[in-house]
């Protein structure tokens, strides 16, 4: 039987912490459970000791967690196997894998990329059912998998920070067969009031809103709608020149990604992509300089700003590089075009990738972490400057496949034709 209310106080004690409030009610609670979330306000710890709890006071049970890629599933997992190892780890039966673990108790607990279409999820039956970030899972998923809980009486429960007000996870804020936790980021007692002061000042009131306060907003448009994504869905170009674009990781940690394009003189296709994660600063040269005896690039374009800027200045001295490698900053960059001095900014870059897809110069194989990058993607218009405001939660692979398509486009581009454009693909 589900019962936590006994436990919550030794499980304090054994995993030395101290549980916030609406992570005692979120654990506890039995039913459907919605959860939105502000950025670090604990919500993947909350979530994953929920399921470590279940499966062990619940025999013979069966829970399911689900992410848009299976990188995010597998790290969830890792956290409820670290919280049953600290809290019973006498309990887990054999070698637990990358996607599942079983405990002497007849309970199991998996983990499974959601794919777009969760037909690779159906055949399952499960007591819970888990979406981590689960705004970022394709409706689609939704209706391939509710009929898993059917037989058991189970339970779904749906953590996420918001992304709009539309989708499975909105809608289900509006249901009355959910328990609903709304938390703020200013909530959570292990975040500075500096901290979230700096971050208002770095970020408009609408993305701050979203990502801090975890409000559903009416402003925040998806930069690149789901129909445009699906069609630029098409078949490998088989030769042509080949582009990188690379975006760095900030301080926050966050992953690099390298991006290839190969273009035949008028259509561009995304060749590969990789990321790495908290890597130093000469792994990342080096994997440039591997990708280009690879590839063989034109050109390569990487963000000069921040932690980009001394690695720009280290490839233009290898003499392999330096005639190669352009800086694309992703704030502002003074650039030539016809004698004269524009700045090139994000939202130039953007438009220049959404003009592409819109005119069919720009395909891609189907990919769920390249999807998950461009749906993330949101821009917010202010409504006295009307200037552009781009922002995404994966953004890393975007950012790198921009500049790959800056450089595809930017060689013989009319400035003054390309800015009527943006005019159009901002509805200015």
């Amino acid at each position: 039987m589900w019962n936590t209310k006994n436990v919550l106080k030794l499980v304090e004690s054994k995993l030395d912490i101290k549980l916030d409030d609406w992570q005692k009610e979120y654990i506890e609670h039995a039913g459907n459970t919605v959860v939105r979330a502000g950025r670090q306000s604990g919500k993947s710890f909350a979530e994953s000791l929920r399921v470590a709890l279940y499966a062990l006071l619940n025999s013979k049970t069966t829970t399911l967690i689900i992410a848009s890629v299976d990188r995010q599933s597998i790290e969830l997992l890792e956290k409820v196997k670290s919280h049953i190892i600290t809290l019973a780890k006498s309990q887990i039966k054999g070698n637990p894998t990358f996607h599942k673990i079983i405990l002497k108790n007849g309970s199991k607990v998996m983990a499974e990329p959601a794919g777009q279409t969760g037909y690779g999820l159906r055949g399952f039956t499960v007591n819970k059912l888990v979406a981590d970030e689960a705004h970022y899972i394709p409706d689609a998923v939704f209706v391939a998998i509710r009929p898993m809980l059917a037989t058991t009486g189970g339970t779904l429960d749906l953590l996420s920070t918001p992304r709009g007000n539309e989708g499975f996870f909105y809608d289900c804020f509006q249901s009355e067969d959910f328990h609903k936790i709304h938390i703020k980021s200013e909530d959570c007692p292990r975040i500075t009031r500096s901290f979230l002061d700096q971050e208002r000042k770095r970020m408009t009131k609408l993305e701050f809103c979203q990502e801090y306060e975890a409000e559903f907003l009416d402003s925040l448009m998806q930069f690149f709608p789901k129909d445009l994504i699906d069609s630029c869905i098409g078949e490998q170009i088989r030769w042509g020149e080949n582009y990188l674009g690379v975006d760095f990781a900030g301080y926050g940690g966050d992953q690099n990604a390298f991006v290839t394009l190969v273009n035949d003189g008028d259509r561009s296709f995304v060749k590969c992509f990789s990321t790495t994660e908290r890597v130093k600063a000469w792994e990342t040269i080096n994997e440039i300089i591997m990708l280009n005896k690879q590839h063989n690039y034109v050109k390569i374009g990487v963000d000069d700003g921040g932690l980009g800027t001394p690695i720009l200045d280290y490839l233009l001295l290898e003499s392999s590089l330096r005639r190669k490698t352009i800086g694309l900053n992703n704030a502002t960059r003074l650039i030539d075009r016809d004698g004269k001095k524009k700045r090139l900014l994000k939202e130039d870059m953007y438009g220049n990738l959404k003009l592409l897809m819109e005119q069919g110069l720009l395909k891609f194989a189907e990919d769920e972490e390249l999807r998950r990058s461009l749906v993330s993607i949101q821009f917010e218009i202010d409504k006295d400057t009307r200037n552009v405001k781009i922002f995404g939660k994966y953004s890393h692979i975007t950012e790198g496949l921009i500049r790959a398509a800056w450089l595809v486009k930017s060689k013989g581009l009319n400035i003054k034709k390309f800015c009527n454009s943006m005019g159009k693909v901002y509805g200015r």
